[in-house]
């Protein structure tokens, strides 16, 4: 994936290209370094220099198709303003509709577009939503207001998904101390230069400070959220300026305040609400004020030690070149200069041994290149001299081939020997540094190793210990594997209630003709009361799972549906659906909504293993040629349903039936027919006949008696007290 950041280098931009690049995005930087600092970005990203309303965009856009496109380039100050309109509209109007041109152009996929509280103007209604009436009273102001409604259009004509975030007053490191939200950087910069604290007005305006790490994490989460139209980013805290430089003062000591009057274009009051933020993105500011200003404080701190260090390793490093600078070899290069000068003054040419040659080389295969071209200048000069001592004068040296012949005998040969020399230094050197690599390498991985090790182990025990790892959800639904369907379902409310720590889980059973859902199991909470069935026509979010086989999310919290449902398909029917009706907004999270789909998929497999033993077994449960369970199965599904009336307050009723009349053949086939899928027939040991009903309470089931006695069935209610003899013991009847 692609992303576009305008403005990348600058405050926000540098921490919103961080979070994208630490998610596995490709990050492009489109700057114009008029207030970028290119050393706030560190992370790896390809960068263009270019201001966001030049044409030459266009060829941006054309050869990257970026996917996504974070709009943060703008000129940020009220003053500058109020001061030059039309600067200010060049760049945060001219520069916006280019970028939304070029997006639509090129098929991004999402267009975020950082506007500002500032379109709110003095609306004191706060906190202020974003319905809130938008009156700007600076030119910062209408040009972001403008640029609103330029991203609400683009996405009306062009189908841009667009997503305008009213900022509020973002601080953090790398922060410049100009720009509408800089008043805490220009708070700090002041401070930390010694100087007294600027203020404009008496300093009762107030501000929502947001910390600039919490805005680059909701510009992330919008761009996989499916919202777009406009969203205050803020904290809905309410701050004044006054209170701010109290909590400044506590940390560090002030010079004090020098007041001025309120600049034209300020607004005296501001605080958003963060409501459609924290819903639509699931997200919330993590940062406190006193946290934020506390890691901003540090930061400005360190940046000061770091100038002062630079400044302080400049002077240094003209000494540091001296110490470094090794004379041994160019010592004793001129001794051993100074040895040939004494051996060679006075004493004959031999022709055979040249001691200047023998010099150049030891020096050469020695020390190298640099000291063999040393020494080689120093013995043509000794040749030199040598010559004009005895008699020659320069012009006729000039023309000596056999001068000419030495000098250039002397550099070829110190050329050489100090090229092979380094050439085998720098081998010697690479192999040894190939070997410290392999050896550091081998340290590293080891380390890694040893970490990877200990971090498994911790691990392990989070998954033992944790109340929601997977670990424990796996342990928890693998009690359901061996139980019948009926039971699994039963057993899964429960696991449900552990997992999700909710007490309103619900589980319905899908018809044969897939028409209506009957409930088969729900948490035994009272007052929790839902439908016996549901209808597939009148409820839309059931054709939906059924199509999208999918888990279903109520963002809108209508109260026509659960808050979260997902669906149960075995051999690629739905069978089943789950719903979770309530949970505390604290809890409904991203994280929450995995975790139940994990859930529910594991309930799904040890449904469809239940079912495929069901199969398997259905000859043997049922008498032959009949819908009536033997007595072993009969018994197993009425302590069924007794155990979930005790733990889950499911409700059945146990009819007897009056079998004497009929075999029990024709018995199964008229008692079927006003049965419901969900009901079931059965005999004991003595080959009596009777009717489980399912979710039936005693009104329920005496419509039922009257159906059956229309057909000449006679038949009654077991009471709960009677119900004990069909408890199996070792398999025997009690």
């Amino acid at each position: 994936m692609k992303v576009l950041i305008t403005g990348g280098y600058g405050f926000i931009g540098s921490f919103v290209g961080e979070r994208f690049y630490k998610e596995g995005y490709k990050v492009f930087i489109l700057d114009n370094l008029s207030s970028g600092n290119q050393k706030n970005v560190t992370f790896p990203h390809k960068a263009y220099e270019l201001d966001v309303a030049d044409k030459k965009c266009d060829e941006v856009f054309k050869s990257n198709k970026f996917d996504v496109v974070i709009h943060l380039a703008a000129q940020v100050s009220v003053a500058a303003s109020m001061e030059d309109p039309l600067l200010d509209s060049n760049t945060n109007i001219l520069g916006l509709v280019n970028m939304l041109k070029l997006s639509s152009k090129y098929g991004v996929s999402k267009f975020i577009f950082a506007s500002s509280a500032a379109v709110y103007g003095m609306n004191e209604n706060t906190p202020l939503l974003e319905d809130s009436a938008c009156d700007p009273v600076s030119v910062y102001g209408i040009n972001k207001h403008i640029g609103e409604m330029y991203c609400r259009k683009w996405t009306e004509m062009y189908g841009l998904r667009t997503v305008a975030f009213r900022l509020a007053n973002v601080y953090g490191p790398r922060q410049s101390s100009v720009g509408e939200g800089g008043v805490i950087s220009t708070f700090l910069t002041q401070i930390n230069n010694g100087k007294e604290i600027v203020l404009h007005g008496d300093g009762s305006q107030t501000r929502d400070f947001i910390y600039v790490e919490d805005v680059a994490d909701a510009i992330f989460r919008s761009v996989t959220a499916d919202d777009t139209g406009v969203m205050n980013l803020s904290t809905n805290q309410e701050s004044s300026i006054n209170e701010l430089i109290d909590v400044l003062g506590a940390n560090q000591p002030l010079q004090g305040i020098l007041r001025r009057e309120k600049r034209p274009g300020d607004v005296d009051k501001s605080v958003l609400d963060n409501t459609r933020a924290k819903r639509r993105l699931d997200w919330i500011p993590m940062y406190s004020l006193a946290e934020g200003l506390e890691k901003t404080a540090q930061w400005y701190q360190e940046t000061i030690a770091e100038k002062e260090q630079e400044q302080e390793s400049e002077a240094k490093k003209t000494i540091l070149w001296f110490r470094s600078w090794d004379a041994r070899p160019y010592i004793e290069n001129i001794l051993a200069f100074v040895l040939v000068i004494f051996a060679t003054v006075g004493t004959v040419n031999s022709g055979v041994f040249d001691l200047k040659l023998i010099y150049i080389v030891l020096i050469g295969a020695i020390y190298g290149t640099k000291q063999s071209l040393l020494s080689v200048i120093l013995a043509c000069g000794l040749f030199i001299g040598e010559s004009l001592h005895n008699g020659r004068d320069v012009v006729s040296l000039l023309y000596d081939a056999n001068v000419l012949f030495h000098i250039a005998v002397y550099f070829i040969i110190g050329i050489a020997v100090g090229y092979s020399i380094d050439k085998r230094n720098r081998d010697v050197l690479s192999k040894e540094l190939q070997r410290q690599a392999i050896e550091e390498k081998y340290d590293f991985l080891k380390d890694i190793y040893n970490d990877v090790l200990l971090v498994k182990q911790e691990l392990q025990q989070q998954i033992v210990n944790s109340e929601d790892s997977f670990g424990k959800i796996y342990n928890i639904t693998k009690e359901l594997d061996s139980l019948e369907p009926e039971r699994v379902l039963q057993k899964s409310v429960k696991v449900l209630e552990r997992i999700m720590k909710s007490d309103e889980i619900a589980i319905y059973t899908m018809n044969q003709n897939g028409s209506f859902l009957r409930l088969m199991a729900k948490s035994n909470k009272a007052g929790f009361d839902l439908p016996r069935s549901l209808k597939m026509s009148e409820h839309a979010y059931l054709t939906e799972l059924m199509t999208m086989k999918k888990i279903i999310v109520n963002k809108e919290l209508r109260h026509d549906m659960p808050l979260i449902a997902a669906p149960i398909f075995d051999k690629g029917k739905m069978v089943a659906v789950v719903t979770l009706q309530q949970l505390g907004f604290e809890n409904f999270t991203m994280y929450t909504q995995n975790l139940f789909q994990v859930a529910v998929q594991l309930i799904s497999s040890a449904l469809s293993r239940s079912l495929r033993y069901l199969n398997s077994t259905q000859k043997d449960r049922y008498l032959e040629d009949t819908s009536i369970l033997i007595p072993a199965y009969f018994s197993a599904m009425v302590k069924n349903k007794r155990d979930a009336k005790q733990q889950l307050n499911t409700d059945f009723t146990l009819l007897a039936v009056d079998s004497a009349q009929m075999d029990h053949h024709t018995l199964s086939a008229y008692i079927a027919s006003s049965l419901r899928e969900a009901d079931y027939m059965g005999m004991d040991e003595a080959g009596d006949v009777y009717i489980i009903l399912s979710n039936s309470n005693e009104e329920e089931a005496n419509i039922v008696i009257d159906r059956l006695g229309r057909l000449g069935i006679a038949s009654r209610i077991v009471q709960e007290k009677d119900q004990d003899r069909f408890s199996l013991k070792d398999g025997v009847y009690a």
